[in-house]
């Protein structure tokens, strides 16, 4: 109550002093003692020393500056914050505009036991190059991934088969702490079905990435920031989870820190099954059968330990090393069983059934060095980043086949071994200098350098011999490179409500790739139907420039603009030329020709708070060149009878987006709290391959919606409700999917404890219906990754229920972007 009479008094205070002429100045920053990271939201108050009457006050925005006008007088200066010690500058002389140097707050130990902070729900951050999503208290990812946690964040879309998209759009850059990670995964976001959502403290959905970041993703980056604990002592939670799938396992986060260092893990051990299913129906207008039928069932499980441990060590006031390194070993065995008919007209003709067992080893770790180097509490900073990661991952499939109808034959079974080992190294150097109270300049390099190596070799049974015998045309080892060496430099600036962001990144990116078959370049051209480059070297040089601005039109309003230029580089497997299958008649093969994509961005967004009720908003526009699409093309060549399809990326000559996108946060009462999300977008594609036209225009959208209702005797319930529209590409015309997630949960044992439960795909109607029309064919399917899945989980905190603040992600893990005009 108190604060509140306080907060009153500042405010009615400030509009009277501001109706007076012939003020001055008092300006100045707060900052976290221990951290250095600016106090958002503090209060600051001018009282003249002698009469003790409150002048003027004010609180201090996202990067912890004030600005205050007084008349001429001495005043006592104080400065207060929620669980820190007040600290107040006594008998102040002020007759001239005054710039206060920085003020460090303390954190009031006693006054900890006294406060209860809590995060309840998403609420969003808007800066000049991102928008900060703080998870919050979201039940639905209790015993959750953090690929399912995604799926709850506003732009954000998960599909069936776990692929994450940006505003519609998949080529998205996923960072961990503002940098490239094992803990992502190399390219792809299988490693984020892995990793335990509780490790979470916020995702940055960055639509118009600033220069410091690198160009690599069309449709942006979502930048994923880990927990780490700030609190002074041994704190920690233990999570344990159990689910129908099974979906079992246990995470701890564990912290200790002292004035001399931070150690932070984070650990778990999960056992998760997945079953699915399938089905197709293909026509054909000519060959053997004119329509074949497939059911699929899948059963996938998965075992997996992760871990990440580090330390912070504080060398001086203004100086941290921090070393710290990620482990992740899992295994899993994926069955899955395919029943196939297929007919001539409308008679059955043959009936077959096929079985592939899939093993899998994987292990990831990495390790990474950190140094920063504060020079002053105005920003002015240098820190350096190493990082070293490795990836090792075996497949081995075995796969059976028999007719069983109009007689029993047995077809060649295969046995197919993948092997992937991938190593990434980083290097990055960001200074950052501020001049004046509202400009900073900033300037870098990062060098990032990729070697992948796939051996694949394709064993197939003799069936005179029961031996299997090696496939000599389709094993190969394919080693693959990616370097990028960048240089970046922004300036940024505030001039009154106006804020500007400017920068310019050059990236010399190198793309190696080495084929080794038993087969000559001359042979495997004209095996494939397609020429085949083994041995290439392409090299790339790039400018690309970032605009960001913002003004705010009135307190809690504000507008913003954004242009950057982005590329989108081919992975491995994208240019990878020999065939992989998911099944006998369907494969995908690279293209050793496939050059980068390049897109021009801009970004209009609008945000207005109206007391409990904020809106953000914005429209959107990307023009892409060279722009990457997967077509599929008859082969003429048949496998058991049927013939053939090949899967192929291109590069067709234009994309074109454009969408709009709004998104609310409601908190209406104590016990209501609401959030949800709309975006429409449009693609526009041209371009034509082997004589065929695969323009077209996909329009869609997608909405989410979330409330969370606290019940009496602490329970709280959540639902959380999604939809993606109907779309369609150059071949393929997908329906809609809804979504529907419940999850309760109750505080026990005095707030230390919490039990939960919750359901995921209630309906169990996450499922992806599509039609294709290719030339002379056509596929209708149904797909559905993961069914229904219900999970209880239980979660004890130690030290942390008292003393844990939600410090609106001020630890900023050495993402100190420009952040002027933010809200």
């Amino acid at each position: 109550m108190k604060k509140i009479l306080l907060l009153l008094t500042v405010l009615l205070s400030t509009s009277f002093v501001f109706s007076q002429t012939g003020n001055f100045t008092v300006s100045g920053k707060v900052i976290d003692k221990t951290s250095g990271q600016p106090l958002e939201f503090a209060t600051v108050s001018l009282v003249k020393s002698d009469s003790k009457e409150l002048v003027n006050g004010g609180i201090t925005d996202l990067d912890g500056f004030f600005n205050l006008e007084v008349p001429s007088g001495t005043y006592d200066i104080k400065f207060e914050f929620i669980s820190y010690e007040t600290v107040t500058i006594n008998n102040r002389n002020i007759n001239s505009d005054t710039q206060l140097n920085s003020v460090s707050l303390d954190v009031d130990s006693e006054s900890l036991d006294e406060v209860v902070v809590r995060a309840e729900t998403t609420e969003v951050q808007v800066r000049l190059d991102k928008k900060i999503y703080n998870i919050g208290k979201d039940l639905t990812t209790r015993g959750a991934t953090v690929g399912d946690a995604l799926s709850n964040v506003p732009s954000v879309a998960v599909d069936v088969e776990g692929a994450i998209s940006l505003r519609g759009n998949e080529n998205v850059r996923i960072l961990i702490n503002g940098k490239p990670s094992a803990i992502a995964g190399f390219g792809d976001t299988d490693a984020l079905t892995q990793f335990p959502a509780d490790a979470i403290e916020r995702v940055e959905v960055i639509t118009s990435p600033s220069a410091r970041y690198d160009a690599e993703g069309t449709a942006g980056i979502l930048n994923i920031i880990l927990r780490k604990e700030k609190t002074l002592g041994f704190n920690g939670s233990v999570t344990l989870n159990g689910g129908i799938p099974a979906n079992n396992g246990i995470n701890t986060n564990i912290n200790l820190r002292t004035d001399k260092f931070n150690i932070f893990n984070t650990s778990g051990y999960s056992y998760r099954k997945f079953p699915g299913n399938a089905n197709f129906e293909n026509t054909f207008e000519n060959g053997d059968f004119t329509r074949t039928l497939e059911d699929r069932e899948f059963d996938r499980k998965r075992t997996g330990f992760n871990t990440n441990l580090g330390i912070e060590y504080y060398l001086t006031e203004s100086s941290s090393l921090t070393a710290s390194g990620f482990l992740r070993i899992s295994d899993g065995e994926d069955e899955s069983r395919t029943d196939t008919r297929k007919f001539t007209g409308s008679d059955l003709a043959e009936r077959s059934f096929r079985k592939e067992i899939e093993t899998e080893e994987d292990t990831r770790y990495q390790f990474s060095l950190n140094y920063i180097n504060k020079f002053n509490d105005e920003g002015h900073q240098l820190t350096a980043d190493l990082q070293y990661e490795n990836s090792s991952e075996t497949e081995n499939s075995f796969i059976t086949e028999q007719n069983t109808f109009p007689n029993n034959q047995a077809f060649p079974s295969e046995d197919i071994i993948t092997k992937e080992d991938q190593n990434e190294y980083l290097v990055q150097v960001d200074y950052v200098l501020p001049i004046g109270e509202n400009a900073q300049f900033e300037a870098g390099y990062r060098g990032d350098f990729e070697n992948e190596i796939t051996d694949y070799s394709l064993f197939e049974e003799d069936l005179n011999t029961g031996n299997f015998e090696l496939n000599e045309l389709l094993t190969n080892v394919f080693d693959y490179s990616e370097n990028v060496n960048a240089l970046y430099t922004q300036y940024g600036n505030k001039f009154g409500q106006f804020s500007f962001l400017l920068g310019l990144r050059l990236e010399n990116t190198q793309l190696k790739g080495k084929l080794s078959s038993e087969l000559s370049e001359e042979e495997l051209s004209q095996v494939f139907g397609v020429n085949i480059d083994t041995d290439f070297d392409k090299n790339y040089l790039g400018l690309f420039p970032t605009v960001n601005l913002i003004y705010e039109l009135a307190e809690n309003e504000n507008i913003t603009l954004g242009y950057n230029r982005r590329i989108n580089r081919p992975r491995g497997w994208y240019i990878n030329p020999f065939p992989s299958r998911s099944s006998v008649t369907n494969v995908f093969q690279g293209n050793p020709d496939l050059d980068p994509a390049y897109a021009s961005a801009f970004d209009l967004g609008y945000l207005k708070r109206f007391g409990k009720f904020t809106l953000t908003s914005s429209v959107y526009y990307q023009h892409e060149t060279d722009a990457f699409e997967r077509v599929q093309l008859r082969t003429g060549e048949t496998i058991n009878g049927i013939e053939v399809v090949r899967t192929i990326p291109i590069n067709l000559s234009t994309n074109q987006r454009i969408g709009a996108e709004a998104g609310f946060l409601y908190n209406p009462l104590k016990w209501l709290r609401m959030n949800g999300s709309f975006n429409f977008f449009r693609f526009e594609t041209d371009g034509e391959f082997e004589g065929i036209d695969y323009g077209a225009t996909n329009t869609s959208w997608f909405a989410r919606f979330s409330s969370k209702v606290s019940l009496p005797a602490k329970i709280d319930w959540q639902t959380n409700m999604f939809y993606r529209g109907p779309s369609e590409n150059s071949q393929t015309k997908s329906d809609g999917i809804f979504s529907l997630n419940l999850a309760f949960s109750k505080e026990l044992f005095n707030d230390n404890a919490t039990i939960s439960l919750n359901v995921s795909d209630l309906l169990n109607s996450r499922k992806r219906s599509s039609f294709t029309q290719g030339n002379g064919f056509t596929s209708d399917s149904e797909f559905q990754w993961r069914e229904r899945q219900i999970t209880a989980s239980f979660t004890y905190r130690f030290n942390q229920q008292k003393n844990q603040r939600d410090r609106r992600s001020r630890e900023g893990n050495g993402d100190d972007d420009f952040e002027g005009g933010e809200f």
